[in-house]
């Protein structure tokens, strides 16, 4: 089933995300709402949080439009390392037409479950690296807009309260 994605402003991105306890069919039912969603977006990345449910849940897939699907899920992940630096230029779903240049760490090694609870390490660099730093941040209540400029975040802030506005009164 394919959620509804919120949009910032909405005070409900900004909350932090609870330890997934329960690997349960409601669970895995979720996960594949979250890459539907994604997919239809189409998004490289959905956070919980960003269709209303406040757990450390995430997923990605980086593969190329002529690649097959690469999904991976990624639940109650901890980022172990970062090293390197890498300017990357970002959207997210949460911020329609908005992209960014973003400073982010060129590699990472997370930690994390997958949808049965088991317990894998990754190391990741590329766009795969910058996702899962974006969704860790979205699992803390962090979005794109918190790593901009003074002046883009002004900018990007009021662009999107208009869009609300104009969203509402249609």
């Amino acid at each position: 089933m394919i959620r509804t994605i919120i949009h910032y402003p909405d005070k409900r991105l900004r909350s932090t995300g609870k330890k997934v306890e329960a690997f349960t069919p409601e669970l895995q039912a979720l996960i594949n709402d979250m890459a539907e969603t994604m997919y239809a977006a189409p998004g490289v990345g959905l956070a919980a949080n960003q269709i209303g449910e406040a757990l450390q849940l995430f997923v990605v897939d980086v593969a190329d439009e002529n690649e097959p699907s690469d999904l991976r899920v990624f639940i109650n992940p901890q980022i172990l390392e970062r090293s390197g630096k890498v300017i990357w230029k970002e959207g997210c779903l949460s911020f329609p037409g908005v992209q960014e240049e973003i400073d982010r760490a060129a590699t990472v090694k997370v930690r994390a479950q997958d949808r049965e609870g088991k317990w894998f390490e990754l190391n990741a660099d590329g766009l795969l690296a910058v996702a899962v730093q974006h969704e860790c941040d979205h699992l803390e209540g962090v979005l794109m807009i918190d790593h901009m400029g003074a002046l883009k975040k002004r900018l990007t802030h009021r662009k999107m309260v208009k869009r609300s506005v104009e969203q509402t009164s249609e």
